[in-house]
């Protein structure tokens, strides 16, 4: 698992250990067991091809780099890096050490359709990686899965995603400051994609597949934000228009039947209410409210 201290691979980390699963996760500092805690430089090669021949998995979750949709110039290189190079790198020693699977995560903000141009350096570096991922599955060898969350969000998240900042600043009774809230976007739990993903890494015959997790539902940014405020309650309000929309972010929803047909049956099953009911308890233990 790399990336397992991250939002994704902690979740699935805790899962993968209540299977009873023999885990080894990459971590940028070293954390206590379990599970097995490696760091290693996937931006090297060597580094990536030891850390695979020194455990030997049997299935390679790569969850590791920055996640930011940012479009800033400053980040096209940083980014190519941490989630292009890296990604290369551990298809490549994961192919020579015949691991039987490598489930990806990619982004709900990569290109969908020819022509369709990436909205940011983290979703080109995506798509670009899933490129990758389909050609090691298709030349050699190496069954690939690259699984797509949507709008994941719940405890544990890092406090800069919109869920919890906004949730956050109004437990505080302070108004969070977001942008227009018109663009809407699939919305899921985070246990949902966790058992998506883990089926992903077992289930057969779906190699070269990109498979969608979400709901298949859309919900604006301010309908959600707004189903927050109504639970929190308290002096704070949302303040929508404060900062600009990030150019061109469009709509994308999930295609969840073929998702289920490939998964064994998966489907999300917390709905919206739930899901920030659930994540705003976990924020309150945090904050004392």
């Amino acid at each position: 698992m790399t990336g397992g201290s991250g939002f994704l691979g902690s979740n699935l980390t805790r899962r993968l250990l209540a299977e009873d699963a023999v885990v080894h996760a990459t971590s940028r500092t070293q954390r206590p067991a379990p599970p097995a805690w490696w760091t290693c430089d996937l931006e090297d090669v060597d580094a990536v091809r030891a850390l695979l021949h020194e455990t030997r998995p049997e299935v390679v979750y790569h969850f590791a780099g920055r996640v930011t949709a940012e479009p800033d110039r400053d980040l096209v290189l940083p980014l190519y890096h941490s989630l292009l190079t890296s990604t290369v790198n551990v298809l490549l020693a994961a192919s020579e050490e015949g691991c039987r699977r490598v489930v990806l995560a990619g982004s709900l903000t990569e290109p969908t359709h020819p022509g369709e141009v990436p909205a940011s350096p983290y979703a080109a570096a995506k798509h670009a990686g899933n490129a990758y991922a389909r050609m090691f599955d298709a030349l050699y060898e190496l069954s690939v899965v690259v699984t797509r969350p949507y709008m994941t969000y719940g405890p544990g998240q890092s406090p800069t995603k919109v869920v919890p900042y906004a949730a956050t600043a109004l437990l505080r009774g302070e108004s969070p400051e977001l942008s227009s809230g018109e663009l809407e976007a699939d919305w899921i739990y985070v246990d949902d994609v966790t058992e998506g993903l883990l089926r992903a890494g077992f289930a057969p015959g779906i190699g070269g597949s990109e498979i969608d997790l979400g709901t298949g539902t859309l919900h604006s940014l301010r309908s959600v934000i707004e189903r927050v405020a109504a639970q929190i309650g308290g002096p704070g309000a949302p303040i929508f228009g404060a900062i600009p929309e990030r150019p061109l972010e469009r709509p994308r929803v999930a295609r969840v039947d073929e998702a289920s047909r490939r998964l064994g049956g998966w489907r999300p099953l917390v709905d919206l209410d739930e899901g920030i009911r659930r994540t705003i308890a976990a924020l309150r233990e945090v904050e004392g409210a």
